[in-house]
C-alpha cells in the first residue's frame, strides 16, 4: 500500500511538473543569442527617411533626413542626434519576432496594447515602403515586449532591450550640443567671468596669452578647454524662447566664453544655479535657453594662470646644443661637439671651467630633469612673497635647435620653496623643490 501511494505522489509530481513545462517554459520566448526569429520588416535602414515615435511619455515626435541628415519636423524644428535616430532605424531593420504569444487575442489589455506604451512608424523609399510597430508591456519573467503590427491581430514578442532603443522622446532625440563650431579653425578664445578677461590667440598651431598677461600658453589645457565645450550637451531645455534673460542669471552671466573661427564668433553664456549639478547656459545667437552641468562653468572660469605654459623650457635633451650655468660664483659651460673620425658620434664636452669629455648618459640624464622643471603654481603680481631671486642659487641658458633658440631660467630658494623667472615672461614660477634638487644632484654626479 505504501509502494501505491508513493507511485501515486510521484505520478502527481510529474504530471504537475509536464503542466510546469507546458504552460510555462514552452511560453518563454526562444533565446536570442542562439535562435533569432523572422525579420518584422523587410527594410533596410538607409532607405528610412521618415519616422514618427510616440514615447512612454506622451511625446509624439516627427522626424525626415533632409540632405543626408535627420531634422525633427515636429512638434518643435530642430537638428535631430544622428546617433540616436540611426539607433532606432537600425533597429527596426533589424528586430525579430522572437515568439507569437497569441494569433488572435482577445484582449489586448493583457498585453498593454489596447493602448501601445511605445508606437514606432517609418517610411522609406519614398513613400513606398511604410510600417508601424505598436509595443506594449514587458513579460512578467524573461523581461520581453509585447508587440503587434497594427493591421494584424497577433502578439508576439520582441527583445526587451529595444524599449530603450525606442522609447525616446523629444528631447532625447534632439541634438543636444550647446555650441556649434568647428574646432579646427580656432584661432581666438576670450573667456569673461565678472570683471577678469581671459584672451588667448592660435598662430602657427600654439596658443598664445595676450589677457590678462602675455605669455605662452599650455597647449593642451587650452585645447581640453575648447574640447570640454565642444562635446558640452544640454541637460534639459529651460525656455525656447526667453524673453527676460533675469531669471535664468544670463541678463549678467557669471562667465562667458567666445571662439574666434576668422570672421566669425560663437559664444556660449553661463548663468545662474539651475539645480543641483546644473547651471543655466544658452547659445548668444539663439533665443533658448538651457541647462548644462555645472562643471563646465568651473571649467570656463579657470584663472588665466592655470592656462599658462607650465614647462620652464622648451628645449628637450635631444636637441639641446650648449649649456651656460652659474651657482653662485661658480660658472660651467658645456657643448654639444662632432667627435674625431668617419663615423663619430656628437658627444658633450665641459668647456668651462676645463676641457674635457662627458658621460653621455649621465649628462643626457641632467638634460631630462633640467628640461622637466614645471611650474606648479604662479606668484600674484605685486604680491609680498619672497623668491630669493635677489641672489640667485643657480641660472641656466640653454641654446637649442641648431642653436637658433635661447632661453634663460633664474632659480631661487626660499626655505624649502623653490622659485624659477623665464626670461621675457612675466611673473615668477613655483617649482616643485624636490624636482629642482634632483636636477642639482644630476648636475653634480656629471662633474
Amino acid at each position: 500500500m505504501r509502494g501505491f501511494k508513493s507511485l501515486v505522489v510521484l505520478a502527481v509530481v510529474l504530471a504537475g511538473l509536464g503542466a510546469y513545462i507546458y504552460f510555462v517554459e514552452s511560453k518563454k520566448p526562444l533565446d536570442t543569442e542562439t535562435a533569432a526569429g523572422p525579420k518584422v520588416f523587410s527594410v533596410k535602414a538607409e532607405a528610412i527617411d521618415e519616422l514618427t515615435v510616440k514615447s512612454a511619455g506622451g511625446d509624439r515626435t516627427t522626424l525626415k533626413k533632409v540632405g543626408g541628415a535627420w531634422q525633427i519636423t515636429g512638434p518643435v524644428t530642430a537638428s535631430a542626434d544622428d546617433a540616436e535616430v540611426s539607433g532606432i532605424v537600425t533597429n527596426l531593420s533589424t528586430v525579430d519576432n522572437l515568439r507569437t504569444v497569441e494569433e488572435n487575442p482577445s484582449d489586448l489589455k493583457q498585453f498593454g496594447l489596447a493602448e501601445p506604451r511605445v508606437e514606432v512608424e517609418f517610411r522609406a523609399a519614398g513613400g513606398k515602403q511604410s510600417g508601424r510597430l505598436l509595443i506594449g508591456d514587458k513579460t512578467a519573467t524573461s523581461g520581453d515586449l509585447y508587440a503587434k503590427l497594427p493591421n494584424e491581430k497577433k502578439v508576439f514578442l520582441i527583445a526587451g532591450s529595444f524599449d530603450t532603443t525606442f522609447n525616446r522622446g523629444t528631447f532625447d532625440l534632439r541634438l543636444k550640443t550647446v555650441l556649434a563650431f568647428e574646432r579646427d579653425k580656432v584661432d581666438l578664445l576670450v573667456v569673461e567671468s565678472g570683471a577678469a578677461t581671459t584672451e588667448l590667440s592660435r598662430s602657427a598651431g600654439e596658443w598664445t596669452l595676450s589677457k590678462p598677461i602675455k605669455a605662452p600658453a599650455d597647449y593642451g589645457t587650452v585645447e581640453g578647454l575648447i574640447g570640454r565645450v565642444q562635446s558640452a550637451q544640454m541637460k534639459a531645455i529651460s525656455a525656447t524662447e526667453a524673453a527676460d534673460l533675469k531669471p535664468y542669471g544670463l541678463d549678467k552671466p557669471a562667465a562667458s566664453i567666445t571662439f574666434g573661427l576668422g570672421s566669425s564668433r560663437a559664444t556660449l553664456l553661463l548663468g545662474a544655479k539651475a539645480d543641483a549639478g546644473t547651471v543655466y547656459a544658452r547659445d548668444a545667437s539663439r533665443p533658448m535657453v538651457f541647462t548644462v552641468d555645472s562643471t563646465l562653468l568651473d571649467e570656463v572660469k579657470k584663472p588665466a594662470a592655470e592656462l599658462r605654459r607650465k614647462d620652464l623650457f622648451e628645449f628637450r635633451a635631444f636637441n639641446a646644443m650648449s649649456v651656460q650655468l652659474t651657482r653662485g660664483a661658480e660658472a660651467l659651460s658645456f657643448e654639444k661637439v662632432k667627435g674625431q673620425g668617419k663615423d663619430a658620434t656628437e658627444k658633450w664636452r665641459e668647456t668651462k671651467p676645463a676641457a674635457k669629455d662627458l658621460d653621455a648618459a649621465a649628462f643626457d640624464t641632467f638634460l631630462t630633469k633640467l628640461a622637466n622643471q614645471r611650474a606648479q603654481s604662479f606668484v600674484e603680481p605685486g604680491g609680498k612673497t619672497k623668491t630669493g631671486l635677489e641672489s640667485p642659487v643657480m641660472v641656466v641658458t640653454v641654446r637649442f635647435d641648431d642653436g637658433k633658440k635661447e632661453e634663460k631660467v633664474t632659480f631661487g630658494r626660499v626655505g624649502t620653496d623653490v622659485f624659477a623667472a623665464v626670461a621675457g615672461q612675466p611673473g615668477v614660477a613655483k617649482i616643485d623643490a624636490s624636482e629642482f634638487d634632483d636636477a642639482v644632484k644630476a648636475l653634480d654626479a656629471v662633474k
